[in-house]
């Protein structure tokens, strides 16, 4: 007997899918289309692919690797450290917490910092370096941006590392492999998935950055963010703004697709139990 009750309950789904996700992307494309005056017009794409607009995209992405890869660096031996630890819950909770703050909270606390009279520079001029202008750089930029991402690289790396069989990395100790051969051979390839979803969390929303660009970096980074954010709210120009935003939402959808695969560590780990 068929039961016909489940696509009743998939209706809040389906509105909610259409009214905030496809909705939205109708009405940017829409706006995409359009001139400063209303008109139909494709001048915004052929915009686009002039010079300022492709060194911002190739800027963009620049800065989005760094702070992914910065990310990463830091993330993956934090999250290895993590599943060894007696209370690796309760560790990966106090790292988790800072994320629940508010992202304005956080950088406003930097502007602190970093600040001339902040408790960066009073470091710096104690051990003999002296005061630095540290906010308004690429530093300072990156610095944050990390600190800003890092648990949502934490997060995925660790239960990837937590799921593997230790039965694994016994077997291969067994066979003779070293320490480095067996995070090369069976830990990194097994927990490779945490990796990539670490790199959707960070990577997609770094490259729409703009509040921090503004306040940490002086506006001296541009991101694909912080040019949507000018053209509608400094030029007015929407159209051109939604123009960026359509290739923001490609270059996401194509990041997704890179990094998108099933989850193969949970899987084996399943079969050797």
């Amino acid at each position: 007997m068929k039961n016909n009750s489940r696509p009743l309950y998939m209706v809040p789904y389906y509105l909610w899918i259409a009214l905030f996700v496809v909705a939205p992307i109708v009405l940017i494309g829409y706006y995409s289309f359009l001139d400063l005056d209303g008109n139909f017009t494709l001048d915004n794409y052929q915009n686009y692919f002039s010079s300022v607009y492709l060194r911002l995209t190739l800027s963009s992405f620049w800065y989005a690797f760094l702070i992914t890869f910065f990310s990463i660096l830091i993330a993956y031996p934090t999250a290895y450290w993590l599943t060894k630890t007696k209370h690796k819950q309760l560790w990966l909770l106090l790292i988790i917490i800072p994320s629940w703050i508010n992202l304005l909270l956080k950088t406003y606390a930097f502007i602190g910092i970093f600040g001339l009279y902040g408790p960066a520079n009073k470091f710096l001029s104690t051990i003999g370096i002296g005061e630095q202008q540290i906010l308004f750089t690429d530093f300072s930029f990156i610095f944050v941006s990390v600190y800003i991402f890092i648990p949502f690289m934490i997060l995925p790396i660790f239960n990837s590392l937590d799921k593997l069989n230790p039965a694994l990395i016994d077997a291969s100790r067994d066979l003779g492999a070293s320490s480095w051969m067996t995070f090369r051979k069976v830990v990194f390839p097994l927990a490779i998935n945490g990796v990539k979803s670490g790199v959707q969390a960070v990577f997609i929303p770094a490259l729409s950055l703009f509040v921090i660009t503004r306040l940490i970096a002086g506006n001296k980074v541009i991101t694909l963010g912080t040019a949507i954010e000018q053209q509608f709210l400094v030029t007015q120009n929407w159209g051109m703004g939604s123009t960026i935003a359509v290739f923001l939402i490609l270059f996401m959808f194509i990041i997704m697709m890179a990094t998108g695969q099933k989850d193969k560590g949970g899987a084996e780990h399943e079969k050797v139990k």
